[in-house]
């Protein structure tokens, strides 16, 4: 077995990680940026190195400094985790070239399966049924456009090198097809450096099943039953659960046969994910379920896997990474129970799930079965990295016990101040086409605005609170020991609310806020103190940061005149920008923006003032 691990990554994966070895015995040493020297990963280790600034392109992406402090600190063996580096080849290569044990797939496989076309025509030839499409060489717009009239609208264009769904148009119309091309093809250049693109019928009613599979280096290859990935948002997977909901034993077996075909056809060791699409316009069948592409490396899903075989994939992977057989055979894995796992993010769903990044004042997730996290409580999300919280997994004998267990949880969740988006969770998890497994990809595209739309607190909650509130309130003509009054003004986060309640119940505290949560979100309530407060936050002309980020320009200067409508400031979080601009014709009457700096969510950044006479 091996006796000592450094893990090229961060976050809840990280520290996942880092349980397993110490079950097993196995000394970890962590890596880190300058932003995360005191992040839960860092300090869970035995071991751990700085290996550069926040930007993961001087840090998590710099496969020398990773390897160098791998031969530092004496680790035998490097666990690339998910993302950054786990998919890339060369860094596999050079981990195995410096004598260290890479745990993960070899090179050759991540080679091979690493080009979607490429990849596509291997399975084909290993007999696993693949989308419809063009995987031609030929990338002549002419010859593209000719091939997708033959496949047949709509279609999809998909970078060949690409993930994550960049680089992907759907184009319902020939009309439409050089403007999606073009789009496609510049954003596949700017993410992978390589605009080549492939072709597929799209599938009118899609769902996304994958299968995991594990490899050793005996020439064994096994596969642990499927999962259902297809709510997504933007092509990212939002709630997971296995089994998939729906699949039948015949069909199981066919999906997973083809998943071990796959896998042997690149001579696969370690742990990867073969992901299909299926057409479920009429139910799961085996002949319309076909090849997407392989991920080769441990899944973020991989706990629903884990929860129904009752298997520690990472166990399986230090022990395949060192030498041994699987620890199971086929016939001795079966399903057992349900579980859903839900990818809690800092984000605000109803600002277009902006990032929300700051320090964690509040961390309370309901009752789980398991929560795996990177954070806790008096720590922070950070600008630099992906904004997942914690992955809150629930599981239960069937499919609605481990739906209700994880809607609970979620529920439950009190975080601040950061934004979650742990009510739309909610939400998801009791509309009616997922509870009655009605599923598809477009689910949340198609219920979104019912999905995203803001909520209040319920009458009852917010009464509560505001009793809390009462020593503290000024109602206009409000006193302690009086009749009770209909109502007092408070603000419920900037929004003013009146809230009628009961100052009999009063809790006779002395605190100026409190945090009122319900559904799995969270707002912040105090006493409205000041006059002229308006449900607008830009109606004075005050313009204050939506998300904790970083100002990224400046374009106006005190005392000057501008346009409603115009810029004024640009912010960046999560490689995300949004702007700032005058909400009408004024003068620049307090600026505190600039550029460079890091600023919180509600930040006051420019105020413009109304000229005399506009």
């Amino acid at each position: 077995m091996i006796r000592s691990v450094l893990i090229a990554n961060r976050g809840e994966i990280a520290c996942r990680i880092i349980r397993t070895a110490r079950r097993l015995g196995i000394r970890t040493v962590a890596v880190f940026s300058e932003v995360d020297a005191e992040a839960l990963h860092v300090r869970s280790a035995d071991v751990a190195v700085c290996i550069g600034a926040p930007p993961a392109i001087e840090s998590y992406l710099v496969g020398e400094r990773i390897i160098a402090a791998a031969m530092a600190t004496q680790a035998e063996a490097v666990h690339p985790g998910y993302g950054f580096l786990s998919e890339n080849a060369e860094f596999a290569q050079s981990v195995v070239d410096a004598g260290l044990v890479w745990i993960g797939p070899r090179p050759a496989s991540i080679r091979a399966m690493g080009l979607k076309d490429a990849a596509k025509r291997r399975m084909q030839a290993a007999g696993v049924a693949t989308v419809p499409g063009y995987l031609g060489d030929d990338q002549s717009p002419d010859r593209l456009a000719s091939e997708a009239a033959v496949i047949g609208y709509p279609v999809l264009i998909k970078a060949a090198a690409g993930g994550g769904g960049k680089g992907m148009r759907k184009v319902d119309d020939a009309a439409d097809f050089a403007d999606a091309l073009s789009s496609c093809q510049r954003e596949a250049a700017a993410a992978f450096r390589n605009d080549q693109v492939l072709l597929e019928k799209w599938v009118t009613s899609p769902r996304h099943i994958e299968v995991q599979v594990f490899g050793d280096t005996h020439g064994n290859v096994v596969h642990l039953f499927e999962r259902d990935c297809s709510l997504q948002r933007r092509h990212q997977k939002v709630i997971e659960e296995a089994p998939a909901p729906g699949m039948d034993p015949v069909t199981r077996e066919a999906i997973c046969a083809a998943a071990v075909r796959a896998a042997k056809a690149v001579d696969y060791v370690g742990a990867g994910t073969i992901e299909f699409i299926a057409d479920a316009s009429e139910g799961l069948r085996a002949d319309r379920i076909w090849f997407m592409e392989m991920n080769t490396r441990l899944q973020v899903e991989h706990p629903v896997t884990e929860e129904i075989t009752g298997q520690d994939l990472v166990e399986w992977q230090f022990r395949v990474a060192s030498g041994e057989a699987l620890p199971k055979t086929q016939d001795e894995l079966s399903i057992v129970g349900w579980a859903m796992e839900a990818r809690l993010y800092a984000e605000d769903p109803s600002k277009g799930f902006l990032p929300s990044t700051g320090p964690l004042d509040a961390f309370a997730i309901g009752a789980a079965h398991r929560i795996d996290t990177g954070v806790e409580q008096g720590g922070a999300i950070s600008p630099f990295y992906d904004p997942m919280i914690a992955k809150v997994i629930a599981r239960g004998t069937d499919r609605d016990s481990a739906r209700r267990s994880l809607a609970a949880s979620l529920a439950a969740t009190v975080i601040w101040p950061l934004k979650t988006n742990a009510g739309f969770l909610v939400k998801i998890l009791e509309h009616p086409a997922f509870v009655d497994e009605r599923l598809d990809t477009g689910l949340i595209g198609r219920e979104g605005e019912a999905l995203i739309a803001p909520d209040t607190p319920s009458p009852a909650v917010l009464a509560a609170a505001a009793s809390r509130l009462v020593p503290q309130s000024f109602a206009p003509g409000f006193r302690l020991n009086a009749p009770p009054v209909d109502q007092a003004y408070f603000l419920l986060d900037r929004l003013p609310i009146q809230i009628r309640f009961d100052p009999r119940a009063a809790a006779g505290g002395t605190a100026t806020a409190t945090m009122v949560s319900e559904r799995g979100q969270t707002w912040r309530l105090t006493p409205w103190r000041t006059t002229g407060v308006t449900a607008d936050p830009a109606a004075d002309g005050s313009l204050l940061a939506p998300m904790s980020g970083r100002v990224t320009v400046v374009g106006v200067s005190m005392g000057e005149r501008v346009k409603a409508g115009r810029k004024l400031v640009v912010m960046e979080a999560m490689k995300m920008e949004y702007s700032l601009v005058a909400p009408f014709d004024g003068i620049v009457a307090e600026l505190d923006a600039v550029a460079g700096s890091q600023v919180a969510d509600g930040a006051m950044l420019v105020r413009i003032e109304r000229e005399e006479g506009a």
